[in-house]
């Protein structure tokens, strides 16, 4: 299942969040969706998971039109917002037994008890999340992001607050995830797109300055540096 965007735009008052961005994100890859601080990610993500309305422009997720069929592209959908907003005073297994009884999800106790394996939680499940350090928060979110087994994800900041040993198990699993599952990944680490991504998006002042695979925009560019690459387009 695809993502599809044509012309979306975000307009506040006299500023262009985002500007006319037009892309497509295929199964079996990883997007890296980059850009500086205030250039549009999380608003673009915000407008494809159906949380925040465009302007003017579409976007479909497997098919489904984000804001017309609203509930059937949910049902396919996995998101981590940049800060996921969690019940803190749940507990860690009561919280996921929540999010897989919002999906109606049959045998929800196998499914949370192989979340809670798959991100790295066994530990913490019994836990209250108000306890949970950042990164453990951070699991948290991708094991309700992944619960229903959604053929879409957006991950926005993915790996914000992980230690290094949490970093290499998280990456590990997003990549897992994307061999089958169409993923956009948005962050700032420029190690996490050499590491995971297919393609790259460069977004910079709402508009999209770069879209491909990235080797071809390392050869485009002449550089071998995404860093540099980066720095190249949006200053």
């Amino acid at each position: 299942m695809s993502i599809k965007v044509e012309g979306l735009s975000k307009i506040y008052g006299h500023q262009k969040a985002v500007d006319s961005i037009s892309f497509e994100a295929m199964p079996g890859k990883i997007l890296g969706f980059l850009g500086p601080n205030g250039a549009g990610k999380s608003t673009t993500m915000r407008m494809l998971t159906g949380y925040l309305r465009p302007t003017s422009g579409k976007s479909s997720l497997g098919g489904y039109d984000t804001h017309l069929q609203s509930l059937e592209m949910r049902r396919i959908l996995g998101y981590l917002p940049e800060n996921t907003p969690l019940y803190t005073d749940m507990y860690v297994r009561e919280f996921l037994a929540f999010v897989a009884s919002t999906y109606q999800l049959s045998q929800p106790e196998i499914k949370v008890r192989e979340v809670i394996e798959r991100v790295g939680l066994g530990e913490e499940q019994h836990k209250k999340i108000a306890m949970l350090s950042k990164g453990y928060k951070q699991r948290v979110g991708l094991a309700q992001a992944i619960i229903h087994d959604p053929q879409i994800l957006i991950l926005d900041e993915p790996t914000t607050g992980l230690d290094p040993n949490q970093l290499s198990d998280i990456r590990e699993l997003i990549k897992n995830l994307g061999s089958n599952k169409t993923v956009v990944l948005s962050t700032h680490i420029m190690q996490e797109v050499e590491a995971l991504c297919d393609q790259v998006i460069i977004i910079n002042k709402g508009k999209i300055v770069a879209d491909s695979s990235l080797i071809d925009l390392k050869k485009q560019h002449k550089t071998d540096s995404l860093e540099d690459l980066f720095r190249m387009l949006t200053n």
